[in-house]
């Protein structure tokens, strides 16, 4: 067999040991589940905060692309006074004049990601998985990374292999989204339930102190 023939057929047997995992769903919804209701005076209060301060709508909504380039969309709490969801998106900045005061907390302490347990519930989205990115951002480094496409081959998530390794926040420059994306499809050749655990172990040590959170 041709080595490209080898290439394909063991990339089909990963996507199908990651992607088709009934453990990993299983997880993901009881995961999810128990999260949302031991949140939910959190999420409550969060959404109070909000609308207290802005007056504009609670829950963020914008096109991302998911598992297979399957386009869902996703649920944040929103932390600007702008919700982009276009051919332009810019992306967030330190000091980003667009963020509200209680978004600046949430955006530090990653609150603002608790609503994407619903898309998880849903199936769009994993506990662990490479980071959705804005389709804008996905069209423009698609164009400029050879191998980006190749995360779309598992479902994206709340945090990931690329976000405890420091590679989360903004993009300065190619390198920056390069090391990203390796990371990202290093996890889903790589993947196993113990490298979910122990990222997730990582993500809560990390969780209220990143320094790339902003």
């Amino acid at each position: 067999m041709a080595p490209a023939a080898v290439t394909d057929v063991l990339a089909q047997l990963q996507r199908s040991r990651l992607g088709d995992s009934r453990a990993k769903r299983v997880i993901d919804i009881l995961g999810a589940s128990i999260a949302l209701l031991v949140f939910l005076p959190l999420l409550v209060c969060i959404a109070l905060a909000i609308r207290l301060e802005s007056g504009g709508p609670v829950i963020f909504k914008q096109r991302r692309t998911g598992q297979n380039g399957r386009i869902f969309t996703i649920y944040k709490f929103r932390t600007m006074t702008v919700a982009e969801d276009c051919d332009n998106v810019r992306q967030a900045t330190r000091n980003d004049s667009r963020v509200t005061e209680v978004g600046a907390l949430l955006r530090k302490l990653s609150l603002d990601e608790l609503p994407q347990f619903l898309n998880i519930l849903k199936g769009d989205m994993s506990i662990v998985g490479p980071r959705p990115h804005a389709l804008a951002h996905d069209s423009y480094y698609g164009e400029q990374i050879p191998t980006y496409a190749d995360r779309f081959r598992a479902k994206p998530g709340l945090t990931g292999l690329a976000q405890v390794n420091g590679l989360r926040g903004e993009i300065n420059d190619l390198r920056c989204m390069t090391e990203r994306i390796a990371a990202d499809n290093l996890y889903i050749e790589s993947w196993s339930i113990g490298l979910d655990v122990a990222i997730l172990g990582k993500t809560a040590l990390i969780i209220f102190s990143d320094p790339q959170a902003y």
